[in-house]
């Protein structure tokens, strides 16, 4: 029985720690949030008051916390030192490229095995244990990396060296939130010109406007039963974190010298959305900026 500790229990880090305890593992899972902790009870984790207590003897750390300065901070000043040195962190935060690595010589220093391991799937993927995981670390680690992830992916990538695996998902984000908003724009506009969005979606499903924004997460209700869409955009992957992920992938254009203007327009326009107060529903939802229709969407 592998012995993991799993630091950060929200909405995706909750599903992925169950997932751990299903596989048989010994989860001892820490979060600030008392209500999460209770429901990592309820999913066979054991709940610990510390990061120190979670990481004492551990075989593994995993992290799933909100920015580069919590890795940061928890890496330098709360793991490093009291997790064995013979145990594999894992992060797989969303955070940029630049922390990430910075986490990585830092735990080297000290004598670690560290993986940059960002996911992709949303909460419904975190809960089903088909997340998507890219990977930054040295080559000869992936193996025991991807066992590790096992009981809560799909597939398994290694991306490059350190860092890499934060690249790899802010440019797959990036894509993923222009898309979505260009199959929002089509809907609405086929809303206005008299064409059924669901009859669009068969269409655009067989055709060359299909995307996995299209066939996997359709923004109108009714095509894809399991879209947020049906459940007035209720989960899956809130618009906060999308436009937390477009402004990574921004800086990380200023910084390399890259020319995003689609990312750009497509960061300011769900800038708009938050700052209206949605924050909280899925990302699909911008959909209802688009039609005029916000007053049908709760905050």
């Amino acid at each position: 029985m592998t012995k993991i500790a799993f630091i950060g229990l929200g909405n995706m880090g909750g599903g992925m720690a169950a997932n751990q305890a299903k596989a048989g593992h010994e989860v001892r899972a820490f979060d600030l949030s008392q209500a999460a902790l209770d429901r990592a009870r309820e999913n066979g984790c054991m709940p610990v008051a510390s990061v120190a207590e979670a990481v004492e003897g551990a075989d593994v750390v995993i992290t799933m916390l909100p920015a580069g300065p919590h890795v940061l901070k928890v890496y330098s000043e709360e793991v490093f030192g009291k997790a064995p040195t013979s145990a594999l962190l894992l992060d797989c935060s969303t955070i940029d490229v630049d922390t990430a690595r910075k986490v990585a010589g830092l735990a080297g220093d000290a004598g670690y095995v560290f993986a940059d391991a960002p996911v992709s799937g949303g909460t419904m993927a975190a809960d089903a244990g088909t997340l998507a995981f890219m990977v930054g670390c040295d080559e000869g680690e992936f193996g025991r990396i991807e066992a590790t992830l096992e009981p809560m992916s799909r597939a398994t990538f290694r991306a490059g060296d350190h860092g890499a695996g934060q690249a790899a998902k802010i440019c797959n984000n990036m894509v993923l939130g222009i898309t979505m908003l260009a199959t929002c724009e089509g809907v609405a506009l086929a809303e206005k010109l008299g064409l059924d969005p669901s009859r669009l979606f068969e269409i655009m499903a067989k055709s060359s406007g299909q995307s996995w924004s299209v066939t996997t997460y359709y923004p109108w209700p009714g095509p894809v039963p399991t879209a947020p869409s049906n459940r007035n955009y209720d989960g899956g992957f809130a618009a906060a974190m999308m436009l937390k992920d477009l402004k990574l992938a921004q800086d990380a254009a200023a910084k390399a010298g890259a020319t995003t203007p689609l990312g750009a327009q497509t960061e300011a326009l769900f800038q708009m959305f938050n700052g209206l107060g949605y924050g909280g529903r899925d990302f699909s939802a911008i959909l209802q900026m688009l039609r005029g229709r916000l007053d049908e969407l709760p905050k």
